[in-house]
């Protein structure tokens, strides 16, 4: 077996274990994300639970007072003032706890988006490779594409529409859905006829008058 061909092949062996070794990271790191999201959500439950276990402890507290089997006397053992200190002893701590709820919430949405991101990325990967990609279209003032249904625009067969962005909504594709200002549509499909599609979205230049 000759020099040459044995460096070959030790160097795609070498680049071989190392896309291995990407991949089982890659894998890693998504277990490790969940397993994360896991965990908050159950401390996110925790906490949930003992801000109800607050209020039903507070709930008690109050029927007892107005039931009379606490009484309110200048001989009694409970200060006139209990039933506002219960009050503002309980909010005190349902304040703390529900921030450290909302400290949890935003750790979990940063590691959802950690999670979309890396999605992302791979699918743009796969994509590019694929000489194809995943693009968004913002529909422009004087846009060509205004008040046209997805039938009228008439979309390359290698593309696909798969949602349009409409304020806080994700508006599914359907062939009667016409685009409006504002919106933006979002599409899937070889480069080349991306290409061709985003010359619809820019804005429609009228010729000057001689």
């Amino acid at each position: 077996m000759s020099f040459e061909l044995l460096t070959r092949i030790r160097h795609e062996l070498a680049i071989t274990g190392g896309a291995i070794y990407e991949t089982l990271l890659a894998i890693a790191e998504r277990v490790n994300r969940k397993v994360q999201v896991l965990r908050l959500h159950s401390q996110a439950a925790k906490l949930l639970r003992q801000i109800e276990q607050i209020h039903s402890e507070l709930g008690s507290q109050i029927a007892s007072l107005a039931s009379g089997r606490i009484p309110f006397s200048s001989t009694s053992l409970v200060p006139p003032n209990q039933l506002e200190q219960l009050i503002s002893q309980a909010g005190q701590r349902i304040q703390q706890l529900k921030a450290l709820l909302a400290t949890v919430d935003g750790q979990i949405r940063e590691l959802r988006l950690e999670t979309i991101h890396h999605e992302l990325l791979t699918l743009q990967q796969d994509l590019s490779l694929r000489a194809a990609a995943l693009e968004r279209f913002p529909v422009i003032q004087g846009s060509s594409v205004i008040g046209k249904t997805l039938t009228q625009m008439g979309l390359p067969p290698s593309v696909c529409l798969v949602t349009v962005i409409r304020g806080p909504f994700l508006v599914p594709p359907q062939e009667v859905l016409a685009l409006r200002h504002g919106d933006v549509a979002v599409m899937i499909g070889p480069q080349a006829d991306l290409a061709l599609v985003a010359s619809w979205f820019s804005q429609v230049r009228h010729a000057k008058p001689a």
